[in-house]
């Protein structure tokens, strides 16, 4: 764990350590190739090839797409990158997620993380990326988030593919005695034309296992994919339309109990007392424990089935601590708000100088603004759950989680048990969105089956339980200044953003040991890294220490930051008397991407073309998750209400590996956005949460979603993600939109608070 601790530091602190840290761990550890999980558990006669691959006698193929099912589609195109390569079609492999394993490390979401901007390519840049990426391997978390699983592996999975395709024609070269070089493979089989000879890969498996290419393979150029760049079925559909088991509450056992849990719902507080005697007198109730976990302390029920637990859990008389947090979401603010007049801040990139701009400005000229987002809960359908198996010897764990080695910690805290006695069983998610990084849920699963040791315990949260505990998509507070020359054009933009750490808050309960300090990046993602040229330019961050737990939450800090500096931009356009559009146009014009993606945007939405009275419509920009997006929303007045219409996104990733598949995300982050935008916020009275459930936590419904066009361009110089990059712009779009429409500007969400929406 100390180890852990001098290398996971964001911010400044992050590519210092990560510079002299990997000196420490020594070259000889990072070169070394990580063991292969699949080793153990093989069926009789199958081979794997590397850690993404098992083929069987029978020609049974097995890809393992290691990311977390939570909806996306991301084990269909995983799994498209290896057969695209292998040369098999999609109907003739089994997708597993596989076990919790360091060779499932997430290289890219770390070294995206670095403290840099994607569009800088410098040395430094460059260096400092690739530097993270060794200590990456050398963490070796493997976890699904940062719209990463593309990215870390287009490569990987494609030279997996590779390597052991050209090994099985190395089986066959040498079996039927001809050159490599006649051999040709297709639909699973090496081919010798030549003689009219053909084996299938699982005849051919045996063999090839003891034989590797000299070289590395060169990988198919995209002029010659066959499954990559096309719309592909997910491999996941069949089994969710048809209801089948295959999300974590679906999990079931043989002597299975089950358990539900009652925490604090004051964050940081513990427990005083607990009186169970009327809930172990319920029917089919087996016993009722405390839980003290870095988590939060609290009380789980154990029953015979999932129902009576929660019937239990509401007889208890517990008495609760109060929590080290502020009482209400206004002392909140106002700690928001001493941030900013304060002095303690850290900025990662400066252009020009604002300071002396201002000082020679025409007060005249200069715009300023403040805005305000709340706490956001991650909301997930499936509720959070885990089952476990504990005996004196290993430990199993099925759960719906992002990060299966994070769990693996968790349970090797727990029980002392080492990491190879430890499996964890990655089920599909109904939903994630960063909430299941987390490892609470399967931290308290373990408690409690390890009190009932030998015997499987599913452990399922109320909705409520959920809703009022997090961690949530931090509460921030910003204020924006600017100044706009006479022409009309920015001439400085100072940003100031406070907020709670989401690296310190989450590496705090990830790591309980672990000291955490320095500047943390994710906190002014969305406004430091922004390609705009504008000659002064500075965005500083100042952290606020609430003791709310928070978490990454879809597109994390360019959820809100992008909201706050493109609604700014749209400010000063107004300020200075340009078209918002032209304006970001002219302001990005030394990246291609940027302006691809706004004339693309500009000819969907008929940006030029008038609307009719009571229409309007908003843009906004963001590059994010390595994608370059554009959106323009279109609002509407009708009796004296708003509604949003129409939704146009253009967006950039360089490759687009599934176009169906990229679309479909970008909606979905679309009304993810949206639904953030207009309605949801997490408050706190009486130092708990207000919300409890959907009804006051509320998300768009299938009526109020207005028309959604994607387009997508290939221009991009870098690989991008697609899970999150669609929800950053569109909440600058509506209020951008809203303002053109009424001229009002909405500096604060939801915007329910002051808008009826139709």
């Amino acid at each position: 764990m100390g180890k852990l601790g001098t290398l996971t530091r964001r911010g400044f602190l992050f590519g210092a350590v990560a510079l002299t840290g990997g000196v420490a761990f020594g070259y000889y550890r990072y070169a070394s190739p990580l063991p292969n999980p699949l080793q153990d558990g093989l069926a009789n006669g199958e081979v794997t090839f590397n850690p993404y691959l098992k083929i069987a006698p029978d020609n049974r193929i097995t890809i393992i797409a290691p990311r977390a099912e939570m909806g996306q589609g991301v084990q269909t195109t995983l799994a498209t990158l290896l057969a695209e390569e292998l040369d098999v079609s999609l109907d003739q492999v089994t997708i597993e997620h596989g076990p919790a394993a360091a060779a499932y490390f997430n290289a890219a979401a770390m070294t995206d993380g670095a403290p840099v901007p994607k569009f800088e390519d410098g040395v430094v840049a460059e260096t400092l990326r690739g530097t993270i990426g060794v200590v990456a391997k050398l963490v070796a978390i493997q976890f699904t988030g940062g719209s990463s699983s593309m990215i870390d592996h287009f490569e990987k999975l494609r030279h997996a593919g590779a390597q052991a395709r050209e090994s099985l024609k190395l089986a066959a070269a040498a079996r039927w005695k001809v050159e490599l070089d006649t051999l040709s493979t297709q639909h699973g089989r090496v081919i010798h034309a030549a003689s009219g000879r053909s084996a299938s890969y699982g005849e051919l498996a045996g063999d090839a296992i003891a034989l590797a290419p000299s070289a590395a393979p060169s990988l198919k150029p995209k002029a010659e994919w066959k499954l990559l760049g096309k719309p592909q079925p997910r491999k996941d559909m069949m089994a969710k339309v048809t209801g089948a088991p295959i999300f974590g509450v679906d999990v079931n056992l043989p002597d299975m109990l089950y358990a539900t849990v009652r925490m604090n719902p004051s964050p940081g507080g513990g427990m005083k007392r607990f009186d169970a005697q009327a809930a172990k007198a319920m029917t089919g109730v087996q016993d009722v424990i405390a839980i003290d976990s870095p988590y939060g302390q609290g009380v789980a029920v154990i029953a015979n089935n999932t129902w009576r637990a929660f019937q239990a859990a509401d007889a208890l008389e517990i008495e609760w601590e109060t929590g080290p947090i502020p009482a209400t979401s206004a002392e909140m603010e106002s700690l928001h708000t001493a941030a900013l007049d304060g002095k303690q801040a850290f900025s990662l990139r400066a252009l020009g100088d604002p300071d002396l701009a201002f000082a020679d400005a025409d007060q005249t000229s200069v715009v300023e603004a403040e805005y305000d987002v709340p706490f956001l809960s991650h909301a997930a359908m499936e509720p959070m759950n885990a089952t476990a198996l504990v005996t004196a010897d290993n430990v199993e764990i099925w759960a719906p989680n992002q990060g299966p080695t994070l769990i693996q910690t968790v349970a090797q805290r727990i029980t002392g048990l080492p990491p190879e006695k430890i499996a964890v069983h990655t089920t599909f998610l109904g939903g994630g969105f960063g909430r299941r990084i987390e490892p609470d849920y399967a931290d308290y699963a373990i408690r409690v089956a390890a009190h009932v040791t030998g015997r499987p315990v599913k452990l399922t949260w109320t909705r409520e339980e959920d809703m009022s505990h997090g961690p949530y998509r931090p509460m921030a507070k910003s204020r924006y200044r600017g100044l706009v020359a006479k022409e009309g054009m920015p001439k400085a933009l100072v940003g100031s953003i406070a907020s709670p750490s989401v690296v310190a808050s989450a590496l705090g309960r990830y790591y309980p040991d672990l000291p955490i300090g320095g500047p943390d990046n994710t906190l002014i993602d969305g406004a430091y890294n922004q390609p705009y040229d504008i000659e002064n330019y500075r965005i500083d961050g100042r952290k606020v220490d609430l003791a709310v737990p928070v978490g990454f939450w879809r597109s994390v800090g360019f959820s809100y930051n992008t909201f706050m500096h493109e609604s700014f931009i749209d400010e000063l356009a107004h300020a200075g008397g340009q078209d918002p559009l032209q304006l970001r146009k002219t302001l990005l014009s030394k990246h291609p991407a940027a302006i691809g993606v706004l004339e693309k945007i500009e000819a969907l939405s008929n940006w030029n073309t008038p609307l009719p009275k009571g229409r309007a419509r908003g843009v906004a920009f963001a590059l994010s998750f390595g994608t370059w997006v554009a959106q323009v929303v279109e609002v509407e007045e009708r009796d004296g209400a708003i509604r949003v219409a129409h939704v146009f996104c253009a967006a950039d990733p360089g490759t687009v590996l599934d176009p169906r598949n990229f679309e479909a995300q970008m909606m979905s982050g679309i009304v993810f956005g949206l639904s953030a935008a207009m309605k949801q916020q997490i408050s706190f009275a009486d130092h708990a949460v207000e919300q409890s459930n959907y009804h006051d936590h509320d998300a768009l419904r299938m009526v109020e979603c207005p028309a959604i066009e994607i387009a997508l361009l290939p221009n991009s110089p870098f690989l991008g993600g697609a899970g999150e990059p669609g929800t950053p712009p569109v909440a600058p779009a509506l209020v951008n939109a809203i303002f053109a429409l009424t001229g009002k500007r909405h500096r604060r969400l939801p915007l329910s608070a002051e808008i009826t929406f139709a």
